[in-house]
């Protein structure tokens, strides 16, 4: 296949794609997500996150070009997506991230080991590159460095394929947010699960600095980039639809603004076993540092944070905790009052994954959703690793869904 017909392949999905996001009920969304993030009372927004696209036929992908299949899967999992009719927002415009320098071996100059599952898709096992305490001393402190030529390039090839018909636009954010910027998940690869455990008893200083160390370097690629302007408003994270009455809305191309006008997100999933107070000691005490610097914050993923609710409350713009399968939900709803949104994630083996049981999922999520009653809710399905091949499961939960949250009246 040559680069013309990548090209005219893109430019069609991109014309559909286009249709969606002006389609009749996306400013209605918006509006929706705006006071619900903003601690309005509103009806619960539903957003699908993961779907097990992969084992969808509309899936295979036709570009030969890495770049431009890129984008192409990037359309046609969007346009699979409309037809879940759930809360998610299709923004007009498609996003090329800037390249961006960072330390020869890995993010932390450091190459990350892992050992392979046999199974194509299944778990891989640490090799973290941190084995002796002062393999730290090889660790490179990170800057934030765009190539502005590769940059540029990227953009060019964009622009003369599509932007007569899409926006596009350019995020220049540092690499360091989101997981590779997250401490827990950075600090598990280079040191190992179990071994940071056994390092918070038999070496908690060395650890205490191994852990500044990480926290200054992705403070400082934050402040070079707010330094050089290259945060702007498509840079919002926050494992939903980041709106909120407080700021400006995501944009392309909009101009340079501060972190404190942005939604920022973290976790502390590779944490999950460990207590409150050990938790606080070893990775929130870093993380508000960086995200206190930010408008506003959601907080967790998929571990449980029934006992750890009233630790995160010592972030000052926390705004959204996620409520994960694993999870106390009456707890949490109950700790969380009014205070903040509460992000509900249903487990998916529950909902779509092992078999569909419509009256089992009506079950959990009447049971978890009454509990959440007075609460500013939300529904996440994500971490949908299968829906056993069944390309209607998705969009069948979100109907059941919305019955439940009309039944309960919420």
């Amino acid at each position: 296949m040559t680069r013309a017909q990548d090209i005219e392949i893109i430019r069609d999905l991109a014309e559909q794609y286009v249709e969606i996001c002006h389609a009749d009920g996306q400013q209605e969304r918006r509006d929706l997500w705006r006071a619900h993030n903003s601690l309005v009372p509103t009806r619960p927004p539903i957003y699908v996150r993961a779907f097990a696209w992969r084992e969808m036929p509309e899936s295979r992908c036709q570009c030969k070009d890495p770049f431009f299949r890129h984008c192409e899967d990037f359309f046609r999992e969007s346009l699979f997506r409309k037809t879940f009719n759930d809360d998610y927002i299709f923004e007009p415009w498609v996003t090329v991230h800037a390249a961006c320098v960072t330390p020869e071996g890995g993010l932390w100059g450091l190459e990350i080991g892992r050992i392979p599952s046999p199974d194509p898709r299944g778990a891989w096992k640490f090799d973290p590159p941190i084995v002796e305490p002062e393999d730290v001393s090889r660790l490179v402190k990170p800057h934030h460095i765009v190539d502005e030529q590769e940059t540029a390039r990227r953009v060019s090839r964009l622009e003369d394929a599509i932007g007569d018909l899409i926006t596009v636009g350019l995020d220049r954010g540092p690499v360091y947010r989101m997981w590779d910027g997250d401490i827990s998940t950075q600090l598990a690869y280079l040191r190992g699960l179990e071994q940071v455990m056994w390092d918070m008893m038999d070496r908690p200083a060395w650890l205490h600095e191994l852990l500044a160390f990480m926290r200054d370097g992705i403070l400082q690629t934050h402040e070079e980039a707010e330094a050089a302007g290259d945060w702007t408003l498509c840079a919002h994270q926050n494992q939903a639809m980041p709106y909120a009455q407080e700021l400006q809305d995501p944009r392309a191309n909009s101009e340079s603004v501060s972190r404190k006008e942005l939604w920022t997100y973290c976790a502390s999933q590779e944490l999950a076993q460990v207590g409150p107070a050990m938790f606080d000691e070893f990775m929130l005490q870093y993380q508000i540092p960086i995200v206190e610097n930010f408008g506003l914050v959601a907080y967790g993923c998929c571990e449980d944070l029934t006992h750890k609710i009233g630790v995160l409350r010592q972030i000052p713009n926390l705004r959204r905790i996620a409520v994960s399968p694993f999870a106390d939900v009456a707890r949490c709803a109950e700790q969380i009052g009014t205070d903040y949104v509460l992000s509900y994630r249903p487990s998916p083996a529950d909902m779509v994954s092992y078999g569909f049981d419509p009256d089992r999922i009506r079950g959990i999520l009447r049971r978890d959703l009454a509990a959440c009653a007075g609460c500013h809710v939300d529904i996440t399905l994500k971490d949908v690793e299968t829906v056993q091949g069944d390309p209607k499961r998705v969009r069948r939960w979100v109907e059941i869904t919305r019955d439940v949250i009309e039944e309960l009246g919420l």
